[in-house]
């Protein structure tokens, strides 16, 4: 069966696969879950005297009210910033919407939950027990009734206090409360889409697509195998195991095996790539966030580090990462290289030849930054850099050599102009003759013992086909399920930096190391408000970074500083709100708002493994002290760009630090001494605003985090006792025949977004490969021939 694209310009719509039964939690807990998510994001009222008049909301008991001074004051400062602002009635609807009545908020707050370990799902349902009772309330909130039945400031007053407690857990449990209202809310709710001006698919996707469809590089269509058949089954009537042939099986679509892919078919050999994701056409793409997070992401979403301090996106479909990461093309700084050679005893890195394969990922792929266009938050980081006096460049994207000005990326690229796996090197590898699996996933390598040791000999899994409509959703009980091995020379594991360490151990590989040396960029955010329309979705997500302080301890430690994707659930989960009714507002402000983060080259690293109940990747990761310090510079420096640039509003995501609101210029100054004398006052107050986010930090466990680079886990090393494979990417203790290649393989985090440096790895160890194959081929040959 075929994954289709049928030539239209038109967006076809995904349908979100239905939400699982909520039977974790019973009606109370429920309902207790409810009243903490109305608190988040509250019904706020507007009121006369005190007095409600809107029957629909008089028996809601968790409604706040404000007078009708504070809401016309509130309205009409949207009236004033708003390009398109909402009328009166639709403003007081807006302010009105309570999450919990909100079908799809529900639906998604239950995938959101059950993308949770079991373990961190029970702590969650003993809370919201608790504050079902009277004396478990009287204990977490100081009132002695359960929480739903408290009123709605009262509510409010909880949570405030939960985030200033001077327990670290109860702030961190009011940070993931918080997090997932937000996040769920901003998905879901049709209020925020109609009035923020946030779209789901760009205004100018038909375009796109039309001159998608014109470009000789239009996506290829692919042809993947299917096994719905058999004519053969077990005693029990069950089917029995389909066994199939190549010469090199590739576990993973992503960066390292898209490439491997490629390099390995068109060198001759027989490939065949596994992906457990699915692929998704263009003409579906992109999608809406919570059907993207269900179909084109690990985990359904996000993975949280086991102390919530770090959230964490992957790729989960056919393409990996490439089909939903944001093009940045930079390759491996040269300090970087040098480290990897001089202190890890990795010499190749600084040699001609892995220079020859960076440029040639970048030359297939199209890398240049010559069609960059700028949108507001790449030319406020590149102006704000040179009035600082600081380094800033544009950065380069796999686009084809072509405009690609796409801010949906994140959600997949409708285009097909960036130049993933999915659109590039799958295409090319499936031309030079390889064979393609979705819906693949693999449960262990397989292995036979020779005289030299074990050898890698194959995989083995389970292929679940699409259900009746095409899609990738519904219970396996109406989709085919077959086991299949895959009998194979060589093995290529490029499932991904939190999965691939996981199919090792689960295979019998007890190497310490695996799993372990993990670095993640873990990232603070800085948000901005600006008078004009910023259109924040328009254009890359990145385009711009700064450099100059990517280097703070002499030893290649440091951050860049960057945009980053304006996506709203990746902004506003993260978004320190004072209020229910400041989060509100400032969501509604979603036009005049730009995000920056700040990409640390950490140091300090974590360790990945599985979930004991479902097997599922689990992170144990906590951003260092050493790590932190870094990213609080790149804050401060992002806070200097925004003011420089003229936001109106600058707020670093961090829990009790205020906004900074510019003074406006004054209209009173009658010279340049009263004018002198006010800059120099509100400069003053702009450094001691400084002061006390150097004072406040960026707290491990509840200071926003995220990460979407993930490095290092089965990381290669000089010598067995330090790392997972040598440098030609082979398994240590693996005789012959098991290769990872893919961003765990990385020595260390690469300080730069991490693309252009796997897909050169990767292209390094499968040139090694096809070498290797060659000369075995040759070695045969020769053999028949003396026979």
């Amino acid at each position: 069966m075929a994954a289709q694209n049928d030539g239209s310009h038109s967006h076809i719509a995904v349908p979100i696969s239905k939400a699982p039964p909520a039977t974790f939690f019973d009606a109370t807990q429920w309902r207790v879950l409810y009243a903490i998510m109305d608190t988040v994001i509250p019904r706020i009222i507007p009121v006369t005297d005190g007095i409600v008049s809107d029957e629909k909301t008089m028996d809601d008991h968790g409604r706040q009210t404000i007078s009708k001074d504070v809401f016309e004051s509130h309205f009409q400062q949207m009236q004033s910033c708003l390009v398109t602002p909402p009328s009166r009635e639709a403003f007081a609807a807006y302010l009105s919407e309570k999450p919990s009545e909100i079908e799809d908020f529900r639906d998604h707050l239950v995938r959101t939950l059950m993308t949770i370990s079991p373990d961190a799902r029970k702590q969650l349902g003993t809370v919201v027990y608790l504050l079902g009772t009277k004396f478990g309330s009287y204990a977490l909130t100081g009132q002695s009734k359960p929480f739903y039945e408290l009123a709605g400031h009262g509510r409010e007053a909880v949570l405030r206090s939960w985030r200033s407690s001077r327990l670290t857990a109860i702030r961190a449990l009011a940070k993931s409360l918080t997090s997932i209202a937000t996040k769920t809310w901003v998905q879901t709710s049709p209020l925020f889409r109609e009035l923020s001006g946030y779209v789901d698919v760009p205004d100018d996707y038909a375009e796109k697509r039309a001159a998608a469809a014109a470009d000789e590089k239009t996506p290829a269509e692919f042809t993947f195998k299917q096994f719905y058949h058999s004519s053969s089954s077990d005693g029990d009537g069950a089917q029995e195991a389909l066994v199939m042939d190549t010469d090199v099986v590739i576990v993973g679509s992503g960066c390292g095996g898209g490439v491997c892919a490629r390099v390995l078919a068109e060198a001759g050999h027989r490939v065949l790539v596994v992906e457990k994701g699915y692929y998704f056409p263009p003409s579906q793409l992109p999608m809406r966030s919570d059907t993207a997070e269900t179909n084109l992401f690990l985990n359904k979403g996000v993975i949280s580090t086991d102390d919530n301090s770090v959230s964490a996106v992957a790729g989960s479909v056919w393409g990996g990462g490439g089909s939903v990461n944001w093009g940045v093309s930079l390759q491996t700084p040269g300090y970087i290289r040098e480290d990897w050679a001089s202190k890890r005893g990795l010499g190749f890195f600084n040699t001609p030849g892995f220079q020859e394969s960076l440029d040639r990922v970048c030359n297939f792929m199209g890398v240049s930054d010559e069609h960059v266009r700028q949108n507001h938050r790449g030319q406020v980081l590149l102006d704000g850099a040179a009035k600082m006096g600081w380094k800033a460049k544009v950065t380069p994207h796999n686009s084809g050599g072509r405009d690609h000005h796409c801010g949906h990326c994140h959600l997949g690229c409708g285009s097909g102009g960036k130049q993933g796996p999915a659109v590039s090197w799958l295409p090319a590898a499936a031309r030079a003759g390889a064979e393609l699996i979705e819906g693949f996933e693999v449960d262990r390598i397989d292995f036979a013992d020779f005289a030299s040791g074990k050898k890698a000999a194959g995989v083995t899994g389970k292929w679940v086909s699409r259900n009746a409509q095409g899609g990738d959703n519904g219970p396996p009980h109406e989709r085919t399920v077959r086991e299949v091995v895959i009998k194979a020379k060589r093995v290529i594991v490029a499932g991904g930096t939190l999965s691939s360490p996981l199919l090792l151990r689960k295979s019998g590989l007890a190497n310490p190391q695996t799993g372990r040396n993990l670095y993640l960029h873990p990232v603070n955010l800085l948000g901005a408000f600006w008078k004009e329309d910023v259109n924040p979705m328009d254009g890359c997500a990145i385009s711009s970074v700064c450099t100059t302080f990517e280097n703070l301890d002499g030893e290649g430690h440091g951050v860049k500083l960057e945009g980053t994707c304006m996506v709203p659930y990746l902004i506003y989960s993260s978004y320190p709100a004072t209020s229910g009714l400041d989060f509100k507002l400032k969501a509604l402000r979603f036009r005049n708002m730009n995000a920056f983060i700040c990409i640390p080259r950490d140091r300090d690293t974590g360790y990945v493994y599985a979930d004991s109940k479902t097997g599922q990747p689990r992170v144990a990761y906590t951003p260092s002290a050493f790590d932190r310090a870094h990213v609080l510079e790149g804050l401060v420096a992002l806070a200097r760009i925004c003011r420089a640039t003229g936001a109106e509003e600058i707020q670093p995501f961090l829990p009790n630090v205020p906004p900074f609101i510019v003074a406006s210029t004054s209209s009173t100054a009658t010279n340049n001494v009263t004018s002198g004398k006010e800059k120099d006052a509100e400069d003053e107050r702009f450094e001691a605003w400084i002061r006390h986010i150097r004072r406040v930090g960026n707290p491990a466990t509840t200071a926003p985090w995220a990460c979407a680079h993930q490095m290092g886990s089965c990381r290669m090393s000089r010598t067995a006792e330090d790392g997972v494979v040598d440098p030609s990417g082979k398994v240590w203790g693996v005789a012959e025949g098991l290769y990872v290649a893919d961003a765990s393989v990385l020595p260390s985090a690469t300080g730069v977004n991490p693309m252009v440096t796997t897909m050169a790895v990767a292209d390094w160890i499968a040139r090694g490969i096809a070498a290797d194959l060659d000369a075995l081929r040759e070695l045969g040959s020769k053999d028949n021939t003396t026979e």
